[in-house]
């Protein structure tokens, strides 16, 4: 177990992402993610770091790609619209099995929109924004110290599956500060088998995102559908309180959860049977959760205008039992604000 430590964040992130061997960050600044390259860039004397501030966030994601081929850990972390530049090449990425880490700390849209904490890049991250028929592992932290501990599980993960991962941050997260405990150093993995540093001592690598006619390349898409089916069958992870008994459950995600999980405990309190999933991968998306959960309403709350409650309403046995409320713009609810809407909905 590491120190524990006050921290900020998206600084527990990159702190976090140093101690777990990523040695490379490469990064555009843009609010509200800024902060994890500016810490990169203040430890990368002391940590013998490579830091870059490239000219674009197309240029960012391109040179993760790029330290990814030669089996090296490299990470950047942009905001959604940095995002929508770089899914070319998280489709590139993801053709060309390279594991790389992007955090999206998430603020409203559409377009350059507002600077506050949102969750309206859930389409973006979880359906592929890029071309072809590709996916990203999605993760969603709640808390600073789920933040800090997905920097080591995106590595592992991104590195198991040879495929990029994503962590789902947001404007809230990013700038809150709680009382974390960092993980222990690790160098990561000396030499990768599939990376292309060399052939000495090894049979030549080759990494390409090029076809060789229709059959060729759908026998290569159907390798990478296979793979993808592997993640949706082992990677699935959520949280759920008091779902036994629940008559409703909510379901939310990432720092939102906090305020639906206080709105379920204000629900118990006055002898409500309201119940709490969580889903931390957004993609694959947790549909084990919603099994054996029958005769129950599901109450959909997000910071947008309604994306991860078309994934509630394909998992659970009947859509009509679905509801959603959702706030835009940087709005977040307060505990009452979504325990009055609960009651509303489902308490005539």
């Amino acid at each position: 177990m590491g120190e524990k430590v006050f921290m900020q964040g998206n600084e527990a992130f990159a702190e976090s992402a140093i101690r777990s061997g990523c040695k490379f960050f490469f990064g555009y600044p843009i609010t509200p993610s800024s902060e994890m390259p500016e810490y990169y860039a203040k430890r990368a004397p002391e940590e013998g770091l490579t830091f870059i501030q490239a000219e674009t966030e197309v240029a960012a994601f391109n040179m993760i790609a790029g330290v990814a081929a030669t089996g090296k850990r490299g990470m950047t972390a942009t905001s959604g619209p940095g995002f929508s530049l770089g899914c070319e090449a998280m489709s590139y990425m993801s053709a060309a099995s390279l594991p790389s880490v992007v955090v999206d700390v998430m603020r409203p849209g559409p377009a350059d929109g507002e600077i506050l904490g949102s969750q309206g890049d859930y389409f973006q991250l979880t359906k592929g924004g890029g071309h072809g028929d590709y996916r990203t592992i999605v993760l969603a932290p709640y808390s600073v110290q789920e933040y800090a501990d997905f920097a080591p599980l995106a590595f592992e993960l991104a590195e198991k599956y040879l495929n990029p991962v994503v962590v789902a941050s947001d404007g809230t997260l990013a700038k809150m500060m709680e009382n974390v405990v960092l993980p222990e150093r690790s160098a990561g993995p000396e030499r990768q088998p599939w990376a292309v540093d060399g052939a000495k001592g090894r049979e030549h690598n080759d990494i390409t995102t090029c076809g060789d006619g229709p059959e060729q390349w759908e026998a290569f898409n159907l390798r990478l559908q296979a793979k993808y089916q592997n993640i949706r069958d082992n990677e699935q992870r959520w949280e759920e309180y008091q779902t036994e008994d629940a008559d409703v459950i909510i379901v939310a995600f990432g720092v939102y959860s906090r305020v639906a999980m206080a709105a379920m405990k204000m629900a118990r309190e006055k002898g409500l049977k309201v119940g709490l999933i969580r889903p931390i991968t957004l993609w694959p998306f947790p549909v084990k959760a919603f099994e054996n959960l029958e005769n129950k309403d599901f109450f959909v709350t997000e910071l947008n205008s309604g994306q991860m409650v078309e994934d509630v309403k394909l998992a659970v046995k009947d859509k009509d039992r679905v509801e959603f409320y959702g706030r835009l713009g940087g709005m977040i609810p307060t505990p009452v604000e979504l325990f009055n809407k609960l009651c509303e909905l489902y308490m005539k």
